[in-house]
């Protein structure tokens, strides 16, 4: 027994010493690892001051907008008495036993604007009307009062008498908009009240080719469709920064692109229908021409008129103008909506480059002459005064102040009309009658004589 334990612990003692002798020189030191887990960066949203590893933007929320303006927003209803003449009953009955009235109704938009029942929509929404119908989003029914128009620019004033006070939709500033911006289109497109469609800001200061007037639309890709017209293009804080006016669209619906007349400009038209009744447009007294601002930043001076507001200010022929305040101006549509928007006796400060050099000068705007506007040649003219006529060494004439849409057109912008087929032309007003009348007939040609912006006579003629 005593040989086994004996023999049994130098087994035991052997297997010690063998173990001890792997683990020393044969195994390998487990190498333990000890990481330090750093906190993740934090996520800096785009509107925040700090510098982060990461910037995240907002995911935009259109609700609050939606909200606040979806019940400011209005049905319209225009209704018109038309007449249709059947020329077979007039033939063979007498005149008048063809006419045969009937009712045409319209429909479009329109945006509340203060709590006591004021409504702005488009001009053509309400055009020719005999009786207009406001329905509120709530289905409540009022008669409108049209208070005045602005067809230049495309704005309606409306009045109703609610027995409450009503939602509105505070003006935003559309000079502060930027391309990239989101913006809600709010209306009733085909009759379907209280819709709301998103966009962004696809261009600022679009001006529609074919119109006798220069533009300065709000350019959105916001789905706007027939009974969108007169709405509201709205940004995300629910603000007013446009009226919803046109699409671009072959088919009469929305293929991409609308258009709103900018939210500065409507605000400026309604304040002078309330005041005045009428529209108060301002001049600055510049010429410009097409052709020569084609491939120009800015708008290029190509005439003074004389003793206006621009010469007075110490503006030249041959100045850029680059800027009205602190906004950009790259053509003239950006100078035409910014003018749009101011009144006369306002004051500009006008940032021009003369040979390389910006100055700026402080421009007193004055209040336009009238326009008369001839539909066949889609010109608006004005009379010249008799010190502007003496300048320019003749008796008589009229100048071409807005002009149509194409470029031919455009480039007389600034001529002076002094004959139409040899007859003296000496107010706007007649020459609009003369003009229109001449185009109806095929028959006769029409020679016009003009002086141009160099002060030369040229001779124009038209089939």
């Amino acid at each position: 027994m005593k040989k086994v334990l004996e023999i049994l612990g130098i087994a035991i003692i052997g297997g010690g010493i063998a173990l001890g002798g792997y683990k020393l020189f044969l195994e390998q030191p487990q190498v333990i690892i000890q990481r330090t887990i750093e906190p993740l960066p934090n996520i800096i949203q785009a509107n925040d001051t700090e510098t982060g590893v990461y910037n995240v933007a907002t995911a935009t929320d259109f609700t609050v907008a939606a909200e606040k303006t979806v019940n400011a927003v209005v049905h319209v209803k225009n209704t018109a008495i038309k007449t249709k003449i059947n020329p077979w009953a007039e033939y063979y009955y007498g005149r008048g036993s063809g006419a045969r009235k009937y009712e045409q109704v319209g429909t479009g938009s329109g945006v509340i604007i203060t709590s006591d029942g004021y409504i702005i929509t488009n001009n053509h929404v309400i055009a020719d009307a005999t009786a207009l119908e406001i329905t509120l989003n709530n289905q409540k029914k009022y008669k409108a009062e049209l208070i005045g128009t602005d067809p230049d620019n495309d704005i309606a004033l409306l009045k109703i008498d609610a027995d409450e006070e009503l939602p509105y939709i505070p003006f935003g500033n559309s000079d502060q908009i930027k391309v990239g911006e989101w913006v809600l289109a709010v209306g009733n497109p085909y009759n379907l009240t209280s819709t709301v469609t998103a966009g962004i800001i696809s261009a600022k200061g679009r001006d529609l080719k074919g119109n006798k007037n220069v533009e300065s639309f709000i350019q959105t890709d916001a789905a706007v469709n027939p009974g969108n017209s007169g709405g509201a293009l709205v940004n995300t804080r629910g603000e007013l920064i446009g009226i919803n006016t046109a699409i671009s669209s072959k088919t009469g619906s929305f293929v991409g692109y609308s258009f709103a007349v900018p939210s500065n400009i409507a605000k400026r038209v309604i304040e002078d229908l309330m005041e005045f009744g009428s529209v108060q447009e301002v001049a600055m007294g510049i010429l410009y021409s097409s052709k020569e601002n084609e491939s120009i930043d800015g708008v290029k001076v190509s005439n003074i008129v004389e003793d206006g507001s621009a010469d007075k200010a110490g503006i030249e022929k041959g100045d850029i103008i680059k800027k009205i305040n602190h906004i950009k101006i790259s053509k003239y549509a950006d100078l035409a909506g910014q003018l749009r928007a101011k009144r006369p006796g306002d004051f500009v400060n006008v940032t021009v480059d003369r040979a390389g050099v910006l100055l700026v000068k402080s421009v007193q705007l004055k209040k336009r002459r009238p326009t008369f506007v001839s539909k066949a040649f889609k010109w608006g003219l004005i009379n010249l005064t008799k010190k502007e006529l003496k300048a320019k060494g003749i008796s008589s004439g009229v100048r071409i102040y807005t002009a149509g849409g194409d470029h031919s057109e455009n480039s007389l912008r600034g001529f002076i009309i002094i004959k139409v087929n040899d007859e003296d032309i000496h107010d706007a007003e007649s020459a609009v009658k003369i003009l229109d009348a001449l185009s109806r007939n095929r028959r006769y040609k029409i020679i016009i004589e003009m002086l141009n912006l160099d002060e030369k006579i040229e001779r124009i003629r038209f089939r």
